[in-house]
């Protein structure tokens, strides 16, 4: 890994949120980020669907107009009504926002991966529909579907770009359904999801997946030796997440509808080999009381007002017998003791689940300013009897005044350290003060199961000053004196200066 931080930039980008928050006036972000999305969706699949035309209007036997050359193709099959070409001659018309929304009805309907997916909301009044023609003429200018590009990942560089903007501008609402990219990169590196089966389920907008992938491409895997789970309880959010996946290619089964984790786990039966996850923290209207018996509460029953524990409890239900899990929780998690959360963490730590905690800096969430952490538990831990804890608390540069994020450098010093206490990466691991240390189970219990990483790596070494203190003082004060005169030469000099132009002082 190297760079300064973990996000890419494209020329483009800017230009087309600009032309987005054109709708701000007349939309708040939650709506018209499906309208952008859905247009950027609608003419990456017109873009794809062109180029497997052109190839087989070269082919002798093929007919271009035949939908099932495209199935077999793996592409979307995109009817005259919905390309991307009628649909940007008509960019001006007074009727747009309902060629539009006909266009997402008919790619439904022909592509039953998408069925109920896409956002048909341009026909309504609110939406400007000047506005909506200027921004299907700036993303007419931009291929994002054709092999070249779909290369470069660009539209998906675009999706994600465009996700996290839209989470800072809606604020808390917006991080329901994005986990800044930095996060990710940090659970994705730490937990090596190569192959088997990687699950999330509180998967918003599919960021995890993306990642995962990304990963064992990066690292020489393959694709087809990783399969994905997932769900989604926020409808509007779960769609995103179906789309987002759609246009990477990516095969998953995030469910065949939005659902509740809690209430209605629609992978019952799986057991994940990587779960990594961002739930809601602290949600206190889970439906706790109505699952009081529930089969997954192996180390106590998690509060009714409180979702934490309940979630912890979900994920290690879930995990396989080599299975590991990574996920971010309020740091409370670590230290609460109230309504039973005490008892289930010092079960866990007890039944040596907990492989490591991590500590992140503040601010870097859009949704909330509250201080989160990484928790890692595992089935099948290298090293039996120990914790590691890691404090990166200090981490983290300021991309403005209310956002931070992790660079690769620190993703790296995190993660390699990790790897080379584990025996995973070459390297011999030794304890650093104020950043990480390796504790082991008596002592966690001698701060009674409290996971708060800052207990335990201490506080970093201040370099000591080698100076003896008279000498130090002697050389001040002799620095001092000699500013001191030299303030009061400059002071005689500006007098003089004033004095010969008349001013006397």
């Amino acid at each position: 890994m190297s760079g300064k931080n973990s996000g890419a930039t494209i020329g483009f980008e800017e230009k087309l949120w600009k032309a987005a928050d054109m709708m701000r006036n007349n939309m708040d972000p939650a709506e018209y980020k499906h309208v952008l999305l859905g247009l950027l969706f609608l003419k990456y699949i017109s873009d794809s669907f062109e180029e497997i035309y052109e190839e087989l209007q070269g082919e002798e036997y093929a007919d271009p107009e035949e939908k099932d050359e495209y199935i077999a193709k793996n592409g979307f099959w995109v009817p005259p009504s919905a390309r991307w070409n009628y649909i940007q001659k008509s960019a001006k018309l007074p009727t747009i926002g309902q060629i539009l929304d006909d266009a997402m009805l008919v790619i439904e309907r022909e592509n039953p991966l998408l069925k109920g997916v896409l956002p048909k909301e341009y026909s309504k009044p609110a939406l400007d529909k000047q506005r909506l023609g200027q921004i299907i003429d700036l993303i007419s200018s931009i291929k994002l579907g054709d092999a070249q590009n779909k290369g470069k990942d660009l539209l998906g560089r675009v999706y994600e770009y465009f996700l996290g903007r839209f989470a800072s501008a809606e604020g808390k609402g917006g991080g329901e359904f994005y986990t800044p990219k930095s996060i990710v990169e940090l659970l994705v590196e730490m937990l090596e999801p190569y192959r088997g089966r990687i699950y999330d389920p509180a998967c918003g907008s599919g960021g995890m997946f993306v990642q995962s992938e990304k990963f064992v491409e990066a690292h020489g895997g393959k694709i087809d030796d990783l399969s994905i789970y997932g769900q989604e309880s926020n409808p509007t959010t779960w769609r995103l997440c179906v789309m987002n996946l759609a246009i990477r290619g990516i095969r998953g089964n995030i469910g065949p509808f939005h659902a509740d984790s809690f209430h209605h786990d629609v992978h019952k039966d799986l057991k994940a080999d990587f779960i990594i996850a961002n739930p809601p923290f602290n949600i206190s209207d889970w439906g706790g009381e109505r699952l009081r018996e529930d089969v997954r509460w192996n180390y106590g029953v998690p509060p009714a007002g409180n979702a934490n524990f309940a979630w912890v409890q979900h994920f290690i239900h879930h995990l396989s017998p080599r299975g590991v899990a990574g996920f971010v929780l309020a740091n409370g998690s670590m230290s609460s003791n109230t309504s039973n959360e005490g008892e289930i963490r010092k079960n866990i730590v007890e039944d040596d689940m907990v492989d490591c905690i991590v500590a992140l800096p503040d601010k870097l969430f859009y949704s909330t300013g509250i201080p989160v952490c990484l928790w890692f538990l595992s089935r099948a831990k290298k090293r039996k009897g120990e914790v590691l804890f890691i404090d990166a608390r200090q981490m983290g540069e300021l991309v403005d005044r209310k956002h931070r994020q992790l660079s690769l450098e620190d993703i790296a010093k995190i993660s390699d350290v990790y790897h080379i206490w584990r025996g995973t990466k070459e390297g011999s691991y030794e304890d650093v003060k104020g950043f990480c240390k390796s504790a082991t189970l008596e002592e966690i219990r001698r701060h009674e199961h409290i996971l708060t990483p800052g207990r335990y790596v201490g506080v970093a070494d201040v370099e000591e000053d080698s100076e003896p203190f008279e000498e130090k003082m002697g050389r001040l004060t002799q620095e001092l004196g000699e500013q001191f005169a030299k303030s009061k030469e400059l002071e005689s000099e500006i007098r003089k200066n004033l004095e010969g132009l008349g001013w006397k002082i």
